[in-house]
């Protein structure tokens, strides 16, 4: 029996999920192959993800495959409680409901699990977790699952090079139709729109300290610059940092950036990336945003020690006054801004990502014998995936004649 905050919300779901439907052509020609050839059929899927529209429309689809749905949240603040109470209408259980304390959130996760899934798509790790840890019975009959996010994609790697993930795991993350526009287009885009809808401030002429190198710190870094930003870089990794000087952006310490920053963004997947030291030094009205998984780049305990006031200044801004009477704000409670405080990445870039996941859990459901370990996205996964968005967006590009594909292989 689904647990959601009120399915007299359902109405206004049901018509964010109708409108991204408009918007996924891709995943709509994966389900209807799906209605026909019913590949999950006796399956059970158990998701937990940032459970919105497009989410939601991925469980419908797995759901028109034949497959048992049960839906979790994969983070607090992300789940909308309307489009919560629409999928409890469309013959998925839904166990979510946002603002759900940790101890709740946990309990949403298991309830998620007790149907023992064949089947997993996870976005941070947290049903990995479980299934490893206090709840490992509920994984005896999983096949495998697939991954959305780099921080799980980390923590399944860790397993691995521990010798202790017991199930085939696909990193979604990794494929280029996720990575290359998902992390960067995605991201860049809806963490810039999260923000500016949140404070109402202009981006242009501000200083925007963005913390990370990676794809989503790329997007976000495109677009800040694109809005007369003017950008300043913090990374540890020293090939990342370079590009970041090529590409024309300042290149710094988040030492040396915190006294000039005006806006905050980390996208590391890292912990305490904005630490007390850097309050310290930042100006009067600085905002801080997290873009990445958890709620651990900005330490709020140092922002709570630091205060001497704390109180909410509007609706997703915490501000924080220091003894000298400077306010820092910190966007969505330090969690990743563009769901939390916003509704995620477009449904055009989630239809490549999406369709990714869809495919892959096909893929698993067809080869149950793999054995444990974490597994890129087959090629011709990403490659399909990649021909339909081009059809769909009205593209033809060239392919290669069989003169070519012999100069190419060499001969």
């Amino acid at each position: 029996m689904s647990e959601i905050y009120d399915r007299g919300l359902a109405p206004s779901g049901a018509g964010k999920i109708d409108w991204v439907r408009s918007y996924m052509p891709v995943l709509e020609r994966i389900r209807l192959r799906f209605l026909k050839e019913r590949p999950f059929e006796g399956l059970k899927v158990t998701m937990s993800i940032h459970l919105e529209a497009k989410t939601a429309n991925l469980a419908t689809v797995l759901r028109d495959g034949g497959a048992t749905v049960a839906v979790t949240g994969c983070n607090p603040l992300s789940t909308q409680d309307d489009v919560a109470a629409a999928l409890t209408q469309e013959g998925v259980e839904v166990f979510a409901r946002r603002g759900v304390d940790a101890e709740g959130y946990t309990r949403h996760l298991r309830m998620a699990l007790s149907q023992h899934p064949n089947l997993i798509i996870d976005d941070g790790g947290d049903l990995i977790e479980l299934l490893h840890g206090s709840d490992s019975e509920l994984g005896s009959e999983l096949i495998g699952g697939c991954e959305e996010t780099t921080t799980g994609v980390h923590r399944l790697r860790a397993r691995v090079a521990a010798g202790a993930l017991k199930y085939p795991m696909v990193s979604v993350n990794d494929a280029d139709c996720k990575y290359l526009f998902d992390n960067r287009y995605g991201t860049g885009q809806s963490v810039w729109t999260a923000v500016m809808q949140v404070t109402n401030n202009v981006v242009a002429s501000k200083r925007v300290v963005i913390a990370g190198f990676g794809w989503c710190g790329r997007g976000i870094a495109m677009r800040a610059r694109g809005m007369g930003a003017r950008v300043i870089v913090t990374e540890v990794n020293p090939v990342r940092a370079i590009e970041a000087a090529m590409e024309g952006y300042e290149v710094m310490t988040m030492d040396e950036a915190a006294p000039l920053g005006d806006i905050f963004i980390c996208a590391t997947g890292c912990n305490k990336v904005v630490t007390r030291r850097h309050m310290e030094k930042m100006r009067d009205g600085a905002i801080l945003a997290n873009a990445g998984h958890f709620d651990v780049e900005v330490d709020k305990t140092a922002l709570d020690a630091l205060a001497v006031e704390t109180r909410e200044r509007k609706a997703d801004v915490t501000g924080y006054r220091m003894a000298d009477g400077r306010w820092l704000n910190l966007l969505a409670e330090g969690r990743l801004v563009n769901l939390a405080a916003g509704n995620g990445h477009p449904a055009e870039i989630m239809d490549m990502s999406f369709s990714i996941q869809a495919l892959c859990l096909e893929w698993l459901a067809a080869h149950r014998d793999i054995a444990a370990d974490v597994y890129d996205v087959p090629r011709e996964i990403d490659e399909r995936v990649a021909k339909v968005k081009l059809q769909t967006m009205g593209v033809e590009i060239d392919t290669l004649t069989e003169e070519q594909k012999a100069y190419m292989a060499g001969f």
